[in-house]
């Protein structure tokens, strides 16, 4: 979606590459970026539609006392059940996305770059263009599969095999590097990366 040529940059990854640094050096530089995980914590808010529906979907089991859904209960319910996942998404998805398509209507009245910054954006890509959201590019942050077992065991405290598992739950990154518009390369320093994305960012203008 795209209006008063504005441009969508896609930004994606895969777990512990780093995305979330590079997300936070664009809006240190002052760049709108639309955090689609932050509008998926919102859609199941207690009372919101998609609340209403994934608690009649999965029941009252999935509850915190103060009746909030535990994201933990849930995660354990759709992680190991394919199924499962597949029900939550198609009961999430259509509100996470007209969230998003409001956002960029919103936003792209005054700004000629927006950042949507969505983790799963190749996996879901065809329910993206399905609810309209076409980007311009897609920048990739990248990691070679070693570093990235490497940083996401350091980070979560956790054994190789289920950084592993965690890691192959995803599509593979370089899989996702022949999709990407662009390719930031996160195997070096916070100066190299901050490098490429300043030479990306002036390549925009």
């Amino acid at each position: 979606m795209k209006q008063n040529n504005c441009k969508l940059i896609g930004l994606t990854g895969g777990i512990s590459t780093g995305k979330s640094t590079v997300a936070n050096f664009l809006l240190n530089k002052g760049y709108l970026l639309i955090d689609a995980d932050k509008i998926a914590r919102e859609v199941v808010e207690v009372g919101r539609p998609a609340y209403i529906e994934i608690v009649e979907e999965f029941g009252e089991g999935i509850l915190k006392e103060d009746k909030s859904i535990n994201r933990k209960a849930l995660g354990n319910i759709i992680f190991s059940n394919e199924e499962a996942r597949e029900r939550l998404n198609r009961i999430t998805h259509p509100h996470i996305f007209n969230s998003i398509k409001e956002k960029i209507g919103v936003l792209s009245k005054d700004n000629s770059i927006i950042f949507l910054d969505i983790p799963l954006l190749f996996e879901e890509y065809s329910s993206l263009i399905k609810h309209g959201i076409r980007f311009d590019e897609i920048w990739l942050v990248y990691l070679d599969r070693d570093s990235q077992i490497d940083r996401l065991m350091k980070r979560d405290n956790i054994s190789r095999e289920e950084a592993l598992r965690k890691i192959q739950s995803q599509m593979d990154l370089d899989e996702k590097k022949k999709k990407a518009s662009k390719i930031i390369d996160n195997r070096g320093d916070i100066v190299s990366l901050e490098k490429q994305i300043d030479k990306l960012l002036g390549d925009l203008i």
